[in-house]
């Protein structure tokens, strides 16, 4: 099934879809409207090729915070608009990788790899694009603990074996390391029936998480327990497609997970932002359950507690353990209410009503 899912997936794509209003949902169109974005983010994007911003199929802006030098890969990078964005927010000293299944749109976002060089102002490129499988990275040539960040923006839907995604994005990230990332998500899970149709297929629907799914494939892979950044809900504009959903309804999620040591000692922490990461002087919303304001002491559990200390973040952290480790536990799937992206788009009022992931 992988192998045609994959086929079908390429044609969508590569020939069939012209730009993101060939979609028939809201779900590219969410990209801006759930959280604030940098003005660096914000600039970046504009100075994106108009050619490539058009092909563009994503549901979010995979893009966090402290970029620069960083080394970042992009699962699905489809026209290279994430790309080529974070490769103006990494710097010269930085680089960016886009790996996607399509030739097509490889090809595409390959032809401004030199405008991209010129109009940033870089002495070389520091942008590539290879053509592979997010279940393969090895095969596309991307190295273990190789990376800082590992991005994606609504392509895990498309994929039929998500846990081998993690899996890599997991093996391909440094310690330390953090995978950030917009998709789409399902209210329930879904039935098999959904997976044989190409349509709902391609637009995301018929391979969507069940978004409780996602807080138990993280933690198994070996993740921290995903954080929910932001999130809106999504329109499906088609009548044959919205009743082929019935009650099933759909959200657009970015979350933010790391990649902890094995060993990792979990302990309640004090911990005070230094106002240090540029575009957040004042205040650090780290999620939608987290914000940290500078010079303010706040105590946070001992997974957070480890993900501020090992990652590229814990320069711009005070952090005080407490002396005795925090009791591990399980918790049941009803205490991670607040990361649903249905009860987040609820609270927040976000809800996409133009068209971008389905075609009207």
């Amino acid at each position: 099934m992988q192998g045609e899912v994959h086929e079908n997936v390429k044609k969508y794509y590569g020939s069939r879809l012209e730009s993101s209003c060939d979609l028939q949902t809201s779900a590219a169109s969410c990209s801006l409207s759930a959280r604030l974005t940098s003005k660096d983010a914000l600039n970046a994007l504009n100075l994106v090729h108009p050619e490539v911003v058009k092909r563009f199929f994503g549901c979010g802006l995979p893009v966090p915070e402290k970029l620069e030098g960083c080394r970042i890969l992009d699962l699905g990078s489809g026209s290279g608009r994430d790309c080529y964005a974070l490769s103006k927010l990494v710097g010269q000293r930085g680089h960016v990788t886009g790996i996607d299944m399509t030739e097509e749109l490889i090809l595409a976002s390959q032809k401004y790899i030199e405008y991209h060089r010129e109009t940033f102002g870089y002495d070389k490129p520091n942008t590539s694009f290879v053509q592979g499988y997010m279940e393969k990275l090895g095969e596309a040539g991307i190295q273990n603990d190789s990376m800082d960040i590992v991005v994606s923006n609504c392509v895990i839907c498309l994929c039929p074996d998500k846990n081998t995604v993690l899996q890599e994005a997991h093996r391909v990230l440094k310690e330390g390391g953090e995978m950030y990332f917009s998709d789409m998500y399902a209210s329930k899970m879904l039935p098999d029936h959904f997976k044989q149709d190409p349509i709902l297929w391609g637009e995301g629907m018929g391979g969507s998480l069940f978004w409780q799914d996602l807080i138990s494939s993280a933690q198994m892979v070996g993740f921290s327990t995903p954080y929910l950044v932001s999130a809106s809900h999504i329109v499906v504009h088609n009548s044959e497609l919205k009743e082929k959903a019935g009650d099933i309804k759909y959200a657009s999620g970015t979350y933010r997970m790391f990649k902890l040591p094995i060993n990792a000692v979990m302990a309640k922490a004090m911990v005070t932002y230094k106002g240090t990461i540029t575009a957040f002087p004042d205040e650090f919303e780290f999620d939608s359950s987290h914000s940290f304001k500078k010079d303010v002491a706040v105590e946070v559990d001992g997974e957070l507690a480890s993900v501020l200390q090992t990652s590229r973040f814990s320069s711009d952290f005070k952090i005080q353990m407490s002396d005795e480790p925090e009791a591990s536990s399980s918790k049941p799937q009803r205490q991670y209410c607040h990361l649903s992206p249905f009860l987040l788009s609820d609270k927040l009022g976000t809800a996409v009503k133009q068209c971008s992931k389905i075609r009207k």
